[in-house]
């Protein structure tokens, strides 16, 4: 039988919990049941692969061998039922590792250990496969982008580490090797992809090494201009605004973006775009000034 990836075929990552395995399969089970989809070959063929997946990464044994053996986890499968079986009828002593009518001290044990992690009848030489790779999403702020950051997470009850450099671009993939599953014999772990997913900012927007920040700016200093104190992610910093400033105008900082990956002494730039608020309530006498005011542009 052909080797089947059950977390590609519920969506769901290596390192899944329990709850997000079900919950993966009963969205599937919803969405391909027969009775939705009467007459569907292919939706008929996603619910019985739903099902087949769910009936291994369901199990705690199950999921355990498949994720040791990979391909080979059903043949193992199949030799242990053949074990509990005995030929003829009765107890199975071999299993029980009791002495067995032949007078033979035996093992499944043994058998799994000689097959599969063992040896080669052909020169005796241990056989080894590596392990499978595990992936995760790791949540970020983009202040922890701009600073670099750690999580400690848990793989397979070992606690691990991740750190990002400052700079590190939303949907990145980290790598950290031998930290997969155990591989087969002496084959090597499998390796932990993490992809980190750095969360939408309040205020700023990024696209790639730069940052776009709305800056208001009352009326009186957009007409007369002066000064205003712009917040950015390294701190506050102090900007003159021309006299007759217009809403949309952009403002460049050099420099004041997102630190470039791996050459942290280079940083992108921050854009300003102005957005001029003008009052909404006003008293007689402030209307009437204005009033005034627009009685000299029009003469």
């Amino acid at each position: 039988m052909d080797y089947k990836d059950y977390y590609k075929i519920l969506g769901v990552a290596k390192t899944a919990s329990p709850e997000e395995i079900k919950k993966a399969y009963r969205k599937l089970a919803v969405k391909y049941h027969p009775d939705k989809n009467p007459d569907n070959k292919q939706a008929e063929e996603s619910f019985k692969l739903a099902n087949e997946a769910n009936g291994v990464l369901g199990n705690i044994e199950k999921r355990k061998k498949y994720d040791e053996l990979g391909e080979n986890w059903q043949q193992y499968e199949r030799q242990e039922k053949q074990s509990n079986e005995s030929p003829f009828g009765g107890q199975n002593y071999a299993q029980q590792g009791s002495n067995n009518p032949f007078g033979e001290q035996t093992d499944f044990s043994d058998f799994f250990e000689q097959f599969f992690a063992g040896r080669n009848r052909g020169n005796g030489k241990p056989q080894s496969r590596k392990g499978g790779d595990y992936e995760t999403e790791m949540g970020i702020t983009l202040e922890e982008a701009y600073q670099g950051t750690s999580r400690i997470i848990d793989v397979e009850n070992e606690k691990l580490r991740i750190t990002t450099k400052p700079g590190t671009q939303n949907d990145q993939q980290l790598r950290i090797k031998n930290k997969g599953a155990k591989g087969l014999g002496d084959g090597q772990r499998g390796d932990l992809f993490v992809r980190i997913k750095v969360k939408t900012h309040p205020l700023f927007a990024r696209k790639g090494d730069n940052l776009y920040f709305i800056q208001k700016i009352d009326l009186f200093t957009a007409v007369l201009g002066g000064e205003v104190v712009v917040t950015t992610l390294s701190g506050q910093v102090k900007i003159k605004i021309s006299e007759g400033t217009q809403s949309g105008k952009s403002i460049r900082l050099k420099g004041k973006g997102m630190p470039v990956y791996d050459n942290p002494a280079l940083f992108g730039d921050l854009y300003l775009e102005i957005q001029v608020q003008n009052p909404t309530t006003l008293s007689d006498a402030q209307k009437e000034l204005f009033e005034q005011l627009r009685a000299t542009f029009q003469t």
